[in-house]
C-alpha cells in the first residue's frame, strides 16, 4: 500500500490507471502543471501566514523542491518529445476549495489538510503509474513517489502544530478526504493527474 493511501478515503479507480497508461502524454503535460501549482500553493501559504515562521521555513523548502520537480518533468517531456500545451483545468482543485471553511483559524487548517490530501493522492498515483508505465517513466514516477510521501506528511504536521493540543484536525481530515474521494472516483470529461476516470464520451485532452 502506498504511504499516501493511509489518509485517503478511496483508492484510485482501475479505469483511471488504464486511461493514464493509454494517454500518458496528456498526463505528463498535466503533471508539469501540477508541480507548478504545488509550488504556488506553498508560496501562497507563506504569504497568507507571514507570522508563522516555522511554516514559512518549511514551505519555502517544499516550494523549491516542487519547482525542481517541474524542471524534471519538463526534461522528461523533452526526452520523450512531448510538447507543452494549454489545458483546461479539471474540477478537482475547485471542488476541494469549495469545501474549505472561510474563517480563520479554521481556513488555515483546511488549507494545510487539503494540500496534504493532494500530495497523498499524488503519492498514491505515482506508485500506481510506476508499476504500469514503461521506462523511463516507470522509474521516474517511482523516484517522485518518495518525495510526495514526505510532502503530505509535512502538511499534516503543520496542520497539527497549527491547531495545537486537543484539536479535532483528524476528524476534519476525514471529512475533507471524503470530498476528495468523490472527486477522484466520479467520471470526468478530461484526463488529469487528479481527475476521476474518463467517462465513455470523454476526450483525454
Amino acid at each position: 500500500m502506498s504511504p499516501g493511501a493511509s489518509v485517503l478515503a478511496a483508492p484510485t479507480p482501475a479505469a483511471w490507471i488504464e486511461a493514464a497508461r493509454e494517454h500518458w502524454r496528456a498526463l505528463l503535460i498535466d503533471h508539469a502543471n501540477c508541480e507548478k501549482k504545488a509550488a504556488s500553493s506553498a508560496l501562497a501559504l507563506i504569504f497568507a501566514y507571514p507570522e508563522d515562521a516555522a511554516l514559512g521555513a518549511a514551505l519555502s523548502r517544499l516550494a523549491r523542491e516542487e519547482l525542481r520537480h517541474f524542471e524534471q518533468v519538463a526534461q522528461m517531456m523533452q526526452r520523450l518529445d512531448v510538447r507543452f500545451e494549454r489545458q483546461k483545468p479539471g474540477r478537482y482543485g475547485a471542488g476541494l476549495r469549495a469545501a474549505l471553511r472561510s474563517h480563520e483559524p479554521l481556513r488555515k487548517t483546511d488549507l494545510l489538510l487539503s494540500n496534504a490530501l493532494i500530495e497523498a493522492r499524488s503519492c498514491e498515483r505515482f506508485e500506481l503509474l510506476a508499476a504500469v508505465l514503461p521506462e523511463p517513466l516507470g522509474n521516474f514516477y517511482a523516484a517522485l513517489q518518495r518525495s510526495e510521501a514526505r510532502h503530505y506528511q509535512l502538511y499534516l504536521r503543520l496542520a497539527s502544530e497549527s491547531c495545537g493540543p486537543g484539536s479535532t484536525w483528524e476528524q476534519r481530515l476525514r471529512e475533507l478526504a471524503l470530498v476528495e474521494a468523490e472527486l477522484i472516483t466520479e467520471p470526468d470529461q478530461m484526463l488529469r493527474f487528479h481527475s476521476g476516470p474518463l467517462s465513455a464520451a470523454a476526450l483525454p485532452a
